[in-house]
C-alpha cells in the first residue's frame, strides 16, 4: 500500500525482455530484493538492486494496463516505497494496481485528464485520484474526464509538472468506491 506522497524521480535505463531497469537514489536505501516499490502508480517488486540501481519484471497484463509500453531510456519515473504502519498517510490509500491509461489533455496547474467513461464513476468532486502515483483531489467530472489542482511543488518534485496534452498517465481510481460498488449491486440489482 502506498500514499501517492512521491518520494523521488527516478530515470527509466531500459529493459531486456521482461526484466526493466530503474536508476534511483532514495527509494533503494533500504530496498532488498522481494520489496515493493510503486513506478508511477504501479506496484512492482524489486528482484535485483545495488545502491543506484533495480531490477523488476513486467508482464504482460501490467504493460496492457500502464504507460511503460511508452517507456524510453532516460525517463523519468515517480518512486515511492510502501508505506510503513508507522508513516503518516498524508495522501490517500493507493494500491498501485493502475485501472488504466489516462491522455492529458490540459497541463497543470489544472490537470485535465481523459479516462475510459466506465471509470468517471468513481470519481467524484473532492475525491481522490492516483495519477502516474500521485495522490491527487478531484475538482471537476465530465463524461470521460476529471480535472486536478495541481500545486507548484507536486509540479516541481514529481514527473506531473512535466505532462503536455497528449501525453498518457497511469490512472488509479479510489479503492474504497469500487468495494462499495461491488458489496451494493447485488441488492441494487434486487431493486430494479
Amino acid at each position: 500500500m502506498f500514499t501517492g506522497l512521491i518520494e523521488e524521480m527516478g530515470r527509466y535505463e531500459g529493459h531486456d525482455g521482461d526484466r526493466y531497469r530503474i536508476r534511483a537514489s532514495l527509494v533503494l536505501e533500504d530496498a532488498k530484493v522481494g520489496d515493493s516499490i510503486s513506478v508511477s502508480g504501479c506496484c512492482l517488486t524489486v528482484v535485483a538492486c545495488t545502491p543506484e540501481l533495480w531490477e523488476t519484471d513486467i508482464t504482460a497484463e501490467t504493460l496492457s494496463r500502464t504507460t511503460f509500453g511508452f517507456l524510453r531510456p532516460g525517463d523519468l519515473v515517480n518512486l515511492e516505497r510502501p508505506v510503513r504502519a508507522r508513516d503518516r498517510l498524508g495522501g490517500h490509500v493507493v494500491q498501485g494496481h493502475v485501472d488504466a491509461i489516462g491522455e492529458v489533455l490540459a497541463p497543470p496547474p489544472d490537470l485535465k485528464v481523459r479516462i475510459p467513461p466506465d471509470l468517471t464513476r468513481y470519481c467524484v468532486e473532492k475525491g481522490s485520484i492516483a495519477v502516474d502515483g500521485v495522490s491527487l483531489t478531484i475538482f471537476d467530472v465530465g463524461n470521460d474526464s476529471f480535472a486536478v489542482a495541481v500545486i507548484p511543488h507536486t509540479s516541481e518534485v514529481t514527473t506531473i509538472g512535466r505532462r503536455v496534452p497528449g501525453d498518457n498517465v497511469n490512472i488509479e481510481v479510489d479503492i474504497a468506491a469500487k468495494q462499495i460498488e461491488k458489496l451494493l449491486s447485488p441488492y441494487v440489482a434486487k431493486l430494479k
